[in-house]
């Protein structure tokens, strides 16, 4: 490693791997360093629950199925391992966690997020799931006809309960509500997708988390919040995140539940923009938001880079962050596209095929589109962003949504 670099990157993410490659488009000349705390480099996040265990080609031997994210083309120099421990904004400078130090030009933040925790014993069997190192440890541990537990029925519990359903393990899955995302899909579809699981062979135990575990040899005993027990090979806690903004609050780089960035994605620093996870920004037709989503890391990411490489050659204007992020799931044979703010308190407006198989619900207050759920319904999410754009000005109700969006 150098002492200085024209551009540095803290987090070897998605947002960090698409904003090296994007400097190196733009600027061929500059230096750059990717600094990332994880053991292995950029690769596609969402690979964790999806294909790794569903593509029978992805090997399961611990590399990422599309593989790693920084290629020779972006010419950065990766370090891992390494988190920082301190940013000096006035002397733009960095203080690594293994005690060395780098000054940069430009800085981007692209710190992702951390998985929240649950109060349970520390052990190699019980898992939060975000690295490759995870996803190593839970393949070590399962196998057909292991027994599973998870803990937390919304995005990446269901998904990781369905990946491990699909390999013959016995998943538990432990949830505070009553349905699989029932937070985010109205009552009737949230019921579907539940009983679902539940033909799949998931033991679907809703309204109780988890609540205490004792380790018992090599299997793990979980008191849910009911007092039932529940024995497993395995247990993964996925309960959210939380964005990774210490550091950058400790530098005095404005924060509030992530790093706060104007229309450009500059922080409050100078020299220092921030992305993905733990960016949040001012979006074009939600308002003030925070997004944890792939699509969002990976466009980001990009425009970042691009006003950074502008910031130090001086060429042409700051580009706008002008984008509204989509995000996908796969649940068994149940496939969706999102925009937007799901969210079931909402009132919902959902248009269905007759069979149910395939549908649109919108999420609406006060005739506001604030979101669009796209139910194995595929290329939409450009009409739903223009549908979602339209109602911030003419208030749109079931007549003016239902056949919007074709639903074949």
């Amino acid at each position: 490693m150098q002492d200085a670099y024209d551009y540095v990157i803290v987090g070897a993410g998605v947002a960090g791997a698409s904003a090296a490659r994007a400097i190196r488009r733009h600027d061929q000349e500059g230096t750059t360093l990717v600094i990332g705390r994880e053991d292995d480099g950029p690769f596609y996040r969402p690979d964790l629950s999806k294909t790794l265990w569903l593509d029978d080609e992805a090997a399961p031997g611990g590399e990422p199925a599309s593989g790693w994210l920084l290629d020779d083309e972006a010419r950065a120099e990766l370090v891992t391992g390494v988190s920082v421990a301190a940013i000096d904004t006035e002397a733009k400078s960095l203080s690594l966690s293994d005690t060395s130090t780098v000054d940069y030009g430009t800085l981007l933040l692209a710190t992702g997020a951390q998985p929240r925790t649950l109060d349970l014993p520390e052990s190699d069997r019980i898992l939060t799931y975000r690295t490759m190192a995870d996803y190593r440890r839970l393949r070590s541990l399962v196998q057909a006809g292991s027994r599973a537990v998870v803990v937390g029925g919304g995005y990446i519990g269901a998904e990781v309960a369905a990946a491990l359903a699909q390999n013959d393990v016995a998943v538990t899955l432990l949830m505070r509500g009553e349905t699989i995302q029932g937070h985010m899909f109205p009552q009737r579809l949230a019921q579907e997708v539940t009983e679902e699981f539940r033909a799949r062979g998931v033991t679907v135990v809703g309204g109780a988390g988890a609540d205490s575990a004792r380790l018992d040899g090599e299997t793990v005993v979980v008191t849910d919040t009911t007092g039932a027990e529940h024995v497993a090979d395995v247990v993964v806690v996925g309960v959210g995140v939380t964005p990774e903004d210490q550091v950058a609050q400790q530098a005095g780089i404005t924060v509030d539940d992530g790093i706060v960035v104007d229309g450009t994605l500059a922080t409050s620093a100078p020299d220092v923009w921030a992305a993905g996870d733990v960016a949040r920004y001012d979006d074009q037709l939600l308002g003030v938001r925070r997004v944890e989503h792939v699509n969002n890391a990976e466009r980001m990411g990009s425009i970042a880079a691009q006003n950074m490489v502008r910031s130090r050659t001086g060429s042409d204007r700051p580009r706008e962050y002008d984008y509204t992020p989509f995000f996908w799931s796969d649940l068994f044979d149940y496939g969706y596209e999102a925009v937007g703010i799901l969210d079931s308190s909402l009132t919902t407006i959902e248009d269905f095929t007759d069979d149910g198989s395939a549908g649109v619900v919108y999420y609406v207050d006060g005739g506001t589109v604030l979101g669009v759920l796209l139910w194995n319904v595929w290329d939409s999410v450009d009409t739903a962003k223009a549908i979602m754009g339209q109602s911030l000005t003419e208030p749109q109700g079931r007549d003016d949504l239902v056949g919007r969006i074709p639903l074949g």
